[in-house]
């Protein structure tokens, strides 16, 4: 009985101690799955322009791969996609498109591991403007170093971690910055589903602009279990210092995160995460939270709020239908700008049978700016046909079309787009 008290305490305390500590899920070893994809898109508008527009035919070429390695003494989880794409008419130079992350854990001794994450991808560098190549960049993340757990009895722990982080951009315009975190929590095991503790954490981060960021953070945590949810979650008070030259300016606030992850029934699932946290713009906020973007343009400390929820649907038929809001408010501390985003995807799945499935997919955001007082709004469809060849190949087509609406004339665009791709999956 202990054995079984102590491994569910286990479970249920990952992931509650703090930024920079990385956590393996725990799952079964799965093979090497490598896919290969070829995709030709045509656009009337390759520069999302509100006037001169130009048609452009992009050619992509891309590799997609995934390995787990779990249970072990080491442990690691490889996913991603790269991609390169070429321009007939060379509107934009030759690109290459990469989101790929890696994350592993090593067993050095009893209760010890170092832990190591990469994450490496495209980001948007300005959020007012479309989303193109001259306007993105490609960020890394970097983090790593040593995790301690200490077991004070089969009801207590205590865990300490020292993390190393180094976040590097492709532009060299863009901050890049170094950091240190250190992070302490005490974890109490109520009942066997039910856990609770506090955690401090310290983050020091120099940018190589000479600016420094000081972050420390204070959380009670929590998490607790029933039959078809999961509820888990932080709530803490943080303070953060930017230090540039001989000035140096304060901010706090009250912080936590919420994660709710609910079966509705077998064949639906409901999930919400909410989070506000100070932070800036070289951290993994936004890999951690992928429907929020930095809008790298800005002053680097910010406060950023950020909700996400959905549903998904399975019927009977083989049809699956996924909805999801999003929203965020960033408040860029140094320049006191702010920057609301919302948004809502829909997206269907509807296999005709065994070799056709039917596609559709529907995006609206409403975006609103505060520097120049300005409201954009964007909506997105498409539909598309997928076939199966045989089990390794298959090809698909969509048409899709993108409209963008804005009070600043020069950000309004409309493109029409016709997609058509090849994929095969070598292993």
């Amino acid at each position: 009985m202990a054995d079984l008290i102590l491994k569910r305490w286990w479970c249920l305390t990952l992931g509650l101690f703090g930024p920079g500590l990385l956590v393996i899920p725990m799952v079964q070893a799965e093979p090497v799955t490598i896919t290969g994809s070829l995709d030709n898109r045509f656009t009337d508008n390759a520069r999302r322009v509100s006037t001169n527009e130009q048609s452009d035919l992009e050619t992509r070429v891309g590799v997609s791969f995934q390995h787990v390695k779990d249970p072990g003494r080491c442990n690691s989880n490889l996913n991603g996609r790269v991609g390169y794409g070429y321009w007939l008419d060379d509107t934009f130079d030759p690109e290459l498109y990469t989101d790929a992350g890696f994350q592993g854990s090593c067993e050095l001794a009893h209760g010890l591991d170092w832990t190591l994450s990469d994450r490496l991808s495209d980001v948007s560098q300005d959020t007012r403007r479309p989303d193109v190549p001259d306007n993105t960049t490609r960020k890394n993340v970097f983090t790593t170093g040593p995790r301690y757990t200490l077991f004070l009895t089969q009801r207590d722990q205590l865990q300490f971690s020292l993390q190393y982080q180094n976040t590097e951009f492709e532009e060299p315009e863009q901050t890049d910055s170094d950091r240190v975190i250190g992070s302490a929590a005490w974890n109490h095991l109520f009942s066997s589903t039910l856990t609770a503790g506090l955690s401090a954490s310290a983050n020091q981060a120099e940018l190589d602009t000479g600016v420094e960021i000081d972050r420390n953070t204070a959380s009670i945590t929590f998490a607790k279990s029933w039959s078809t949810t999961d509820l888990e979650g932080s709530l803490g008070v943080s303070e953060i210092e930017t230090k540039f030259g001989s000035g140096s300016q304060k901010s706090d606030a009250l912080v936590g995160d919420l994660s709710i992850n609910r079966e509705i029934n077998p064949s639906a699932d409901f999930f919400f995460t909410v989070s506000r946290e100070l932070t800036d713009q070289t951290s993994d906020f936004d890999f951690q939270f992928g429907d929020f973007e930095f809008n790298l343009s800005e002053t680097e400390a910010v406060e950023v709020t950020a909700l996400s929820t959905g549903i998904q649907k399975l019927f009977s038929d083989g049809s699956t239908v996924s909805a999801g809001i999003s929203a965020s408010r960033s408040d860029y501390l140094t320049s006191e700008i702010k920057e609301d985003r919302v948004g809502l995807n829909l997206l269907g799945n509807r296999p005709l049978n065994s070799r056709i499935s039917l596609t559709s997919s529907l995006r609206l955001n409403y975006l609103t700016f505060e520097e120049d007082d300005s409201e954009d709004s964007i909506v997105a469809f498409d539909v598309g046909v997928s076939y199966t060849l045989s089990r390794d190949l298959g090809l698909n087509a969509r048409l899709g079309h993108e409209r963008r609406s804005s009070d600043v004339s020069s950000r309004e665009y409309q493109e029409n787009w016709l997609l058509v791709g090849l994929s095969y999956r070598f292993l």
